[in-house]
């Protein structure tokens, strides 16, 4: 950070010296003093010396203050910055967003912007819960790389948007599966919903929604829709039987195409000769010794 930063004054090292050989005492003096000035330099001198609990502590005191003079920019970026090395990422990403939205034009408003994405990134959650960060995160992220097209910080940026985009891949997945792995259990289904309906139409939002989803990830995908078809046409009453056994077969010739060389061709083709035998004989009633 510092190395774009203004020239540390001569006071500023002189009050890192004095601060470093002393104790609360002192930084309790600081507190109490008027002097703003004086302040914000011992503030600066704490943030060489890596204490960014107690830099922010005189910084936030001194913010409101010195808001519009040479000094307000310099304070805000340094709070938003305590804030980060302190792992408080949540403060961090309220106050670079500050920074940047109140001096557009400001020394610092790159490295703002920058360090406002990779605060949300570094709140993101599990993907088993809520992704609101995530969506925020690479929102702000990819503005930063529109702004920025040839920022030197751009790989690293585009790389942690796409780990983020997996991570919402991820949350999809998980929910296709345990909607799959539900199966043929009614409790959660209160108006006749089936648990493989809700599996397939998840799936297929996935794909659709996150293009950029890895291989392996859109295989895995691809093969749950497959095996839910089977399934809903296995437990479809007999006037729909046919029609989804089809819908069954046709998935396959779509895997079939994506992913001729799968790990998981021959479970699919099991799945299609299955569903094939029964289309073609039309065994309604012997549905379940076509099962495997």
């Amino acid at each position: 950070m510092w190395t774009n930063m203004k020239k540390i004054p001569f006071l500023v090292v002189l009050f890192a010296l004095v601060l470093l050989f002393s104790g609360c005492g002192e930084f309790s003096r600081i507190q109490k003093t008027q002097d703003y000035e004086y302040k914000y330099e011992a503030a600066k001198a704490l943030y060489i010396e890596g204490k960014y609990s107690r830099s922010s502590q005189l910084l936030g005191e001194v913010l409101a203050i010195l808001k519009g003079t040479a000094y307000g920019e310099e304070c805000l970026y340094m709070l938003a910055m305590c804030a980060y090395n302190s792992k408080d990422y949540e403060s961090a990403a309220s106050y670079f967003k500050k920074y940047y939205q109140s001096y557009p034009r400001g020394l610092y408003v790159e490295h703002a912007r920058y360090y406002s994405g990779l605060s949300l990134y570094n709140q993101t959650p599990d993907p088993r819960l809520d992704q609101t960060y995530t969506n925020d995160a690479i929102e702000e992220l990819q503005q930063f790389l529109d702004l920025y097209p040839t920022t030197q910080l751009k790989g690293q940026t585009q790389d942690m948007i796409y780990i983020l985009q997996d991570k919402l891949v991820e949350k999809e997945y998980l929910a296709a599966k345990m909607y799959y792995d539900l199966g043929t259990y009614r409790g959660n289904s209160t108006y006749g919903g089936s648990n493989y309906d809700a599996c397939i139409v998840t799936a297929q939002n996935a794909l659709k929604d996150f293009p950029f989803a890895t291989a392996a990830r859109r295989e895995e995908l691809s093969i749950m829709i497959l095996r839910a078809r089977y399934h809903l046409a296995v437990q479809s009453v007999v006037e729909k039987r046919i029609e989804r056994f089809r819908n069954v077969i046709d998935e396959f010739y779509a895997f079939e195409n994506d992913y001729p060389e799968s790990k998981y061709m021959a479970e699919a083709r099991k799945i299609f000769e299955r569903s094939e035998q029964i289309v073609k004989k039309k065994k309604l009633n012997l549905i379940e010794e076509e099962l495997f």
